[in-house]
């Protein structure tokens, strides 16, 4: 191919509210036109051949990846009932592997050792290992596969697993049984992703989605009987809320949760009754969300919950389970500056986890009243910390994962009695990874309005030099008050080895700051989103660490809507924009009820299809309809075909446009994937090494860090 692929443009005209938007490109959304997936094939045609010249750097940065990871792993194991549970991945194969070996008694709690003792080699599996599900074997024959619910029962004799092999994030249910390996004969397709057993192993409850693929109804399953009997327990017919449902860790209830983005309701049935009826804790107010949990409190049931009525970052209110719209205590308030986010019971001791100065913390308590609150003290400037496997009631520790951007995935166990912090796993970084060489801060650039917007950069000290502007990465979301927090990944050291700079803008829209931080960068201040990341952008030159000619932003999502918009605002100030599955078309998508999860996303954005005001500003920022005349940065979009969140014509729509004058845009679509990308680890890494090879072309970067240690072995970053 000489010259780009053109689409073909057929009229078609959105009218509302009196304005008429011609869309050519609207006929790209037919996924079984023949003539649309020619396209797209001759749109991958073409970034093929424009990034040709990047395949050695591609195959380079695969390499890098494969060669830093320890192919052959072991997930510490977490004890659920009798037994050890964990994934283990094998060299040369794409999935995971789900495991379980015995405990060696009622109080053995400390996990089993990852290495062997005698020639310290990570071990391969544990004794007396069983396998449960092989995820390999489950996707051969796909060119997608994913695991979706994966739940024991109580006892431990049935899993429960869901597979989507297409993409579109509907999954098949099958239970197993953990005895034989093989599976019953119940199977339920098209479920929603939410499954689990009811304690006493007689029920399924699960989730299905609605035509819009929003999750509305929560079933019941009779394990032995046909998919067909089965019961629908709860249907919400408000089309902004979604459902699901699921268990408190005390086993004691059962909970169905609906929820808009801006409001919540919780259902509760007592697990001895799995065929009794729901009962509503608190009725759903409009802007009011909680969330529930059951604890025991000095022989009484209690409902611990955290809300935001009158609390606008939240705090915990707890009622008794009996009369949960009765007398509320509060054992935490609603502080300043402290985004409260979730709490967890345990039969000893409650888990706080909650956001403060923009980074996640997490407290213990035990489980009595006026008992005091223990913060654990982690001691870098930047970090991310957070409970996760903690399935077991009466378990003594509190197991946390902790990562930083210089700092890999660490596993720790906190003894609750004695305070002492239990290092179990740190991720492997194979070849050699000095933490030394790495240095984090965070900078904070003005927004429009004066507001302090927070940056968040990682680089190498030995090359990146003061005063020398670096090759720079500048990744954004802000949205859906998600939080973007410092994370290590092995992936990204080959951005860092050639000396960049990458950094998070954390833009209003998102959650980092606190609820007001999402709430001034959503629906109608949207743009400050967009206008907050331009500043972060203008920061990073200012203060010289980059310039606009070796700037690259990226954004997947809505961090895709993010950086389309930002392309339109500011082309000047970037040498490239990086768009996976990217939200660029959200007028047209809002304005449609019947496309996946729409009417959910007008607590987001608002709703155009009956508000005028709120289609003339959408209108005002959609990057698909404000693409114009001036020197566009490259940009290269990423999409699946399969994808129900941000549907594929999005993308290929933004790039048509763009082509129309005269923008050097790329289109990259995964003719076999969903919202996620491809599957599989090494498909996966492949894509990063695609991504990241063109980062590194745009921004100038060398290619193999070859001269840039050279040049730079003089100097340091202060």
């Amino acid at each position: 191919m000489t010259q780009p692929p053109l689409a073909a443009k057929k009229l078609h005209q959105r009218l509302h509210h009196n304005d008429v938007y011609v869309d050519h490109y609207d006929w790209l959304r037919e996924k079984d036109n023949p003539e649309v997936v020619a396209h797209l094939e001759a749109e991958n045609a073409w970034t093929e051949e424009r990034t040709e010249h990047l395949a050695l750097l591609q195959e380079q940065i695969f390499d890098e990846i494969k060669s830093r990871t320890q192919e052959t792993d072991l997930s510490v194991p977490v004890r659920r009932g009798n037994w050890w549970y964990y994934t283990r991945t094998v060299e040369g194969k794409q999935y995971g592997i789900h495991c379980r070996a015995p405990v060696t008694g009622a109080d053995d709690w400390e996990p089993p050792a990852l290495h062997d003792r005698t020639e310290g080699r990570p071990l391969a599996g544990l004794p007396n290992e069983q396998v449960l599900l092989d995820d390999n074997v489950e996707a051969e024959g796909h060119d997608f596969y994913a695991l979706g619910s994966f739940d024991i029962s109580t006892d431990g004799s049935m899993l429960l697993y869901g597979v989507d092999v297409e993409g579109d994030e509907r999954y098949t249910l099958r239970i197993r049984s953990n005895e034989t390996g093989q599976n019953l004969a119940d199977e339920i397709p098209n479920t929603g992703g939410g499954a689990l057993f009811e304690p006493g192993g007689r029920f399924v409850f699960y989730t299905t989605v609605d035509e819009a693929w929003r999750p509305d109804t929560v079933w019941r399953h009779q394990i032995g009987a046909d998919a067909s009997a089965d019961v629908a327990v709860f249907h919400e017919p408000d089309e902004r809320f979604w459902v699901g449902v699921g268990r408190t860790r005390s086993r004691k209830f059962l909970v169905i949760e609906a929820g808009s983005n801006i409001t919540s309701e919780t259902r509760l049935l007592d697990t001895a009754d799995p065929t009794g009826e729901f009962t509503v804790v608190w009725p759903r107010r409009d802007g009011i969300e909680y969330d529930v949990d059951h604890a025991v409190i000095e022989g009484e049931d209690r409902l611990l919950i955290v809300h935001n009525d009158g609390a606008v970052n939240f705090e915990l209110v707890s009622v008794a389970a009996a009369d949960p719209q009765g007398e509320r205590r509060t054992p935490l308030p609603r502080r300043e500056g402290v985004r409260l986010e979730s709490v967890d019971a345990f039969r000893d001791f409650v888990v706080i986890e909650y956001r403060r100065e923009g980074l996640t913390r997490v407290a213990v308590v035990p489980a009595k009243r006026g008992a005091s609150v223990t913060e654990l003290k982690f001691d870098e400037p930047l970090f991310s910390v957070g409970t996760a496997g903690n399935p077991e009631w009466e378990q003594q520790t509190v197991r946390l994962g902790y990562t930083s951007f210089v700092t890999p995935s660490t596993v720790y166990d906190y003894v609750v009695a004695s305070g002492e912090l239990r290092m179990l796993k740190q991720q492997p970084v194979l070849g050699g990874y000095d933490p030394e060489l790495f240095e984090q801060r965070r900078e904070w650039a003005t927004a429009t309005d004066g507001t302090r917007i927070p940056i968040s950069l990682v680089f190498r000290r030995d090359l990146v030099v003061p005063g020398e502007p670096a090759p720079t990465l500048l990744y954004g979301y802000g949205s859906y008050e998600h939080s973007i927090d410092p994370s290590f990944s092995i992936s990204r050291l080959s951005l860092l080895d050639r000396g960049m700079i990458f950094a998070v803008a954390h833009v209003r829209g998102g959650g980092e700051l606190g609820r007001l931080w999402y709430e001034h960068g959503k629906t109608h201040h949207k743009r400050r989103t967009f206008t907050d990341f331009i500043e972060c952008a203008r920061h990073l030159v200012d203060e010289g660490y980059t310039t606009p000619g070796r700037l690259v932003a990226e954004g997947r999502s809505a961090g895709g809507l993010l950086v389309g918009a930002v392309a339109n605002m500011a082309p000047e100030l970037f040498a490239g924009i990086l768009a996976g599955v990217p939200f660029v078309d959200p007028l047209t998508t809002i304005l449609d009820p019947s496309l996946p999860l729409t009417v959910i996303e007008w607590d987001e954005w608002g709703d155009p299809l009956h508000d005028p005001e709120v289609y003339a500003y959408m209108r005002s920022y959609s990057p698909v309809e404000n693409v114009h005349a001036t020197t566009y940065p490259r940009i290269l979009a990423v999409t699946s075909i399969n994808d129900t969140r941000v549907l594929y014509v999005e993308p290929a729509k933004w790039v048509a446009k763009l082509r129309e004058v005269g923008a050097d845009a790329l289109l990259k679509t995964e003719m076999s994937a969903g919202h996620g990308g491809v599957s599989g680890r090494y498909s996966g890494w492949r894509e990063r090494a695609f991504d990241y090879a063109w980062v590194i072309d745009t921004a100038g970067a060398h290619p193999s860090g070859e001269g840039v240690l050279a040049a730079s072995a003089s100097g340091r970053a202060s």
